[in-house]
Formats: C-alpha cells, structure tokens, sequence
C-alpha cells in the first residue's frame, strides 16, 4: 500500500438502496474508499479489519431484535472490531447492534413514545470533555439500548436516556443520525402523514424546519468526530 494511500472504510447498509449519506461523503473526502457491504442481501462481512480503517453500521427500520439471520450475524460480527480495537461507528440499529452485543438491552419505551424528529441532546461530563456537541438532533426510532456495562455515556435524551456511548477507545454508538443529506430527509419523511400517528413522531415540515435549524451543528459535530475517530486507531500503521 502506497504511503499516501488510505485503508478504505468499511459500510454496512440494510435496505437495497440505502447510502451512507453524508458520513460516506466526508470520509470519502478524507481519501477513504468505501467498502459497502448489505448482508442483509447476501454480502459477507470480513473476519478481520486489518485492511480497513475502521468500520459504521448504519440504520434502518427493523429492529436489532428482530430474529433475521442477517440481523444475528451482524450483532455477532461486533466482536470483530472490538476485538482487533478498529474503529468502529453504529449509528442508531447499528449502536443498538453493538449494545445488544455487549449484552445490554434494546427496548421499547414502556409509554409508547417514538423519536422521529428533532429532540435535544444533552453531553454528560465524558461528553463534553471529548467534544462539542449539537443540542438538538435528528432522530429516527422507536426503540432505546440501555448502557452496556464497561460503556461510557457520553450524550442523553428526553425519551431515550441513552443516546451515545463510547466503548473502549475506538468505539462508539450513536443513537441519533449524522449522516442524514436533505435528499434522505425528504425519502424518509415522505409518508408520516398517513401514517398511524404515534407520540414522538414529528410532521414533515418539522423534520425540515429543524434541520433549518440545528443542522449546520451536527455538520461540524460530525467533521470533528470523524476526524477524532479515525485518529484513535491503536493499531499499526501498514
């Protein structure tokens, strides 16, 4: 590998069209490859990552869960990150995955709540000694991991107490969205007007207007953690 060259990232997706979205984008301009891999539809997950940088779980609306194959493959793959300490991300299923696999609970809120929208984010102590954070986010979910054990929290909610967590020094779940383009945002809201509603969920126009909002936070909250994350790699360099 060439001295200039960078490993490539590894993306795991769960729906057929989905993409990494802005996250692919900004790593993508940092010089990383995208390895985008959806086992959901039969694409194996490495059983090492020494040829990558790092690894992100992304999102999707099933749950963690949910007793699919593909769904227990990539919850047990977990160990592969931790194990080797790569850099690993899950963004909301994805912090869910690595929760479940570190033994901690994926639930429901016991009152019927959902956050679909934007709701506050507030840093705990951890938190803000390892970063700024944006206080408002963009949430899709209906179900909350509890802490696993050896986790530090790093961020709180309202209606789901845990909502970023790190886990050694190269981990880090996330049950908010970073990655979100407004392309993605207009995919994904389409259809909240008919559907059922439920507590939590926020209008279109809402979605939209948060993002007016509060965005450009999560921009820069997402250019400083990338850059933080891919430096924590303790391994070797190639």
């Amino acid at each position: 590998m060439a001295a200039t060259e960078r490993k490539p990232v590894l993306i795991v997706l769960h729906q057929e069209h989905s993409t990494p979205g802005r996250v692919g984008l900004r790593l993508a301009a940092r010089g990383h490859r995208l390895d985008i891999r959806r086992p959901r539809f039969g694409d194996a997950l490495p059983e090492t990552l020494d040829a990558h940088a790092g690894a992100v779980i992304f999102g999707g609306p099933m749950s963690a869960n949910d007793g699919d194959d593909y769904i227990r493959v990539e919850t047990e793959w977990v160990k592969v990150p931790l194990r080797e300490a790569a850099p690993l991300l899950g963004l909301c299923l994805g912090a869910q995955m690595i929760a479940r696999h570190l033994g901690a609970p994926v639930t429901p809120d016991p009152e019927g709540r959902v956050e679909v929208g934007f709701y506050p984010l507030r840093p705990t102590d951890a938190g803000r000694a390892l970063m700024q954070w944006p206080d408002r986010v963009h949430h899709f979910h209906r179900e909350g991991f509890d802490l696993p054990e050896g986790a530090v929290l790093l961020a709180e909610g309202d209606v789901f107490r845990n909502q970023a967590f790190s886990y050694g020094a190269a981990a880090f779940g996330f049950q908010f969205h970073i990655e979100l383009t407004n392309a993605m945002v207009g995919r994904w809201t389409r259809r909240i007007a008919e559907r059922e509603w439920v507590p939590g969920t926020q209008q279109a126009a809402e979605h939209f207007a948060g993002r007016a909002l509060h965005d450009w936070k999560t921009a820069t909250f997402l250019d400083d953690f990338l850059d933080r994350w891919l430096a924590s790699d303790p391994r070797p360099a190639a």
